[in-house]
């Protein structure tokens, strides 16, 4: 994966923000700005914010990348303090006038017309959603969560091989249904998660499944991973180690 720790480059796409149901600011003059190897952020240029939601909190930083003003956002009776940092003339190029949000300042983000959630897609990461029908075995504690011919198997830039199994592949008498939610900025919102219990011993939220993926990863929809960092995984009979990736 390249490594954009220190670089910025223009983004091609229309990007907007929204605070309870207003429009924030649309542009399609966002820089990527990487703050840190896995993915960019979004410099907004301040002409396409709307600056009646802004409230300016007063507080002035000196940063790294440059001098900025500390705001807030208020649409009607919904505040988000701390919500963004305008950059000062004395930024890095590329950064000065622009406007940096924390994303959960906002109710939603969209990339053209797709909404996406977490954090701004990485440009040069690629997801590839691939049928097999290599033997895959999910285990835990000696007991078999998972066995198919027929996966999908997820291949993420940066990431572990993710294993996806129809239902029919999954032995959920291991499996106790989470209230978790958690959000990929590639595949969308999960819909379910499951810990498992085996002999006593209970591993949270070692499952889960997207039932309406975005439209890139529908091949997933429906189907159920576990998180090769929490069970012993093996493929056409060989074990392998569990990663020490970040998982995601």
């Amino acid at each position: 994966m390249s490594d954009h720790r220190e670089g910025f480059e223009p983004s091609p796409r229309r990007v907007r923000g929204y605070l309870a149901g207003r429009l924030v600011f649309d542009t399609v003059d966002a820089t990527y700005v990487w703050e840190s190897p896995r993915y960019p952020q979004y410099y907004v240029p301040v002409a396409d914010i709307d600056l009646a939601v802004l409230v300016d909190e007063g507080h002035t930083q000196r940063l790294r990348r440059g001098t900025a003003d500390r705001h807030g956002l208020r649409v009607g009776d919904v505040t988000r303090p701390g919500a963004l940092r305008i950059y000062h003339e004395d930024a890095a190029d590329g950064i000065a006038g622009r406007a940096r949000f924390e994303w959960d300042a906002l109710d939603e983000w969209f990339e053209e017309d797709e909404q996406i959630f977490v954090h701004p897609r990485n440009p040069y990461t690629r997801v590839d959603a691939v049928r097999s029908t290599r033997h895959v075995k999910i285990e835990l504690g000696g007991a078999v969560l998972a066995e198919s011919t027929s996966t999908v198997m997820i291949f993420e830039t940066g990431l572990p091989t993710r294993y996806y199994f129809d239902r029919a592949g999954i032995d959920f008498r291991h499996l106790r249904p989470t209230d978790t939610q958690s959000a990929c900025p590639y595949k969308g919102n999960t819909s379910g998660y499951w810990s498992a219990d085996i002999a006593g011993t209970t591993v949270e939220d070692v499952a889960w499944t997207y039932q309406f993926p975005t439209k890139d990863l529908l091949p997933i929809a429906g189907l159920v991973a576990s998180l090769n960092e929490r069970v012993d995984v093996s493929v056409d009979g060989r074990a392998l180690p569990r990663p020490t990736t970040p998982f995601s």
